[in-house]
């Protein structure tokens, strides 16, 4: 049956019908025929392998710098009950890393002064984010927490962030549990423009000094030792129309001390340094 013009079948004669079909048919084996053959896609460049710079150059036996590769530290006097990380209280958490470093938070002359000062700000009544645990309060620098599944293990971790001032930087810290202590597994800190989590990696975005460009750092957990590793540092282009806000770097200060995720020691100075 063929269509006929006001829409309708219009009936054709059965030896006319047959001629049809037997066309049709062999259309489609001709056009399967051309569609399988194989095509050319033009010149394709010539393979190189990777040239080695100065063979002769003495292979480093260690690092230059302690670059922070692994982080894995109990957070002293953070109660975890029931081990479950939920109910871990996210601002006692940062209470004891400002306790534990006092040249980077305590008095005037440290760096980051004003976040131990705005702690107070900190309540514990639930007011804020509705955690029940005074992160994101008004005025206090700790974020609101995030639980997810990092290690693999079917338990959550935490993702906490809370504001280093009066730098204009973020720190980001994810913790885990081991036999009913809080463990810090990551520590980065930076002028940082968003945070993710996709799967077992969390994903730092911060800007670049480079007009259309922004620096995405990503870190995954390793069961071996223990710890989210830094597995990717990328400067890629942004669709933000080139518009991009420059960097802060760390305070001086800040990078001078051993035990600061801040210091040379760690890839938040790298970042800044590039």
């Amino acid at each position: 049956m063929l269509p006929s013009r006001r829409g309708r079948p219009a009936r054709v004669p059965a030896a006319l019908a047959l001629l049809l079909a037997t066309a049709a048919a062999a259309g489609a084996l001709a056009a399967c025929g051309d569609t399988g053959g194989l095509r050319g896609a033009g010149a394709t460049p010539a393979a190189r392998s990777p040239a080695r710079l100065w063979p002769g150059l003495t292979p480093a036996s260690s690092p230059a710098y302690d670059i922070g590769e692994v982080e894995h530290a109990v957070v002293d006097g953070v109660a975890v009950p029931g081990g479950d990380v939920r109910r871990a209280d996210p601002v006692a958490a940062v209470r004891a890393e400002i306790a534990a470093r006092p040249d980077d938070y305590a008095g005037a002359k440290a760096p980051y002064h004003e976040t131990s000062v705005r702690m107070a700000d900190c309540g514990t009544d639930g007011a804020g984010d509705g955690t029940g645990d005074g992160a994101g309060d008004a005025g206090c620098p700790v974020l609101r927490p995030y639980y997810r599944d990092l290690t693999g293990d079917g338990r959550p971790e935490m993702t906490l962030g809370f504001r280093l001032l009066p730098e204009k930087l973020t720190a980001v810290r994810v913790y885990t549990v081991e036999k009913d202590r809080l463990v810090r597994v990551m520590s980065y800190e930076d002028a940082v423009s968003a945070v993710e989590l996709a799967g077992r990696t969390v994903i730092v975005r911060s800007p670049s000094e480079v007009a259309g460009y922004e620096y995405r750092l990503q870190w995954t957990w390793d069961a071996d030792q223990r710890a989210m590793l830094l597995t990717s540092d990328e400067m890629l282009r942004t669709d933000d129309g080139g518009r991009h806000t420059k960097r802060p770097s760390a305070s001086p200060s800040a990078a001078a001390s051993p035990s600061s995720p801040s210091s040379p020691s760690s890839p938040s100075s790298r970042a800044s340094d590039r």
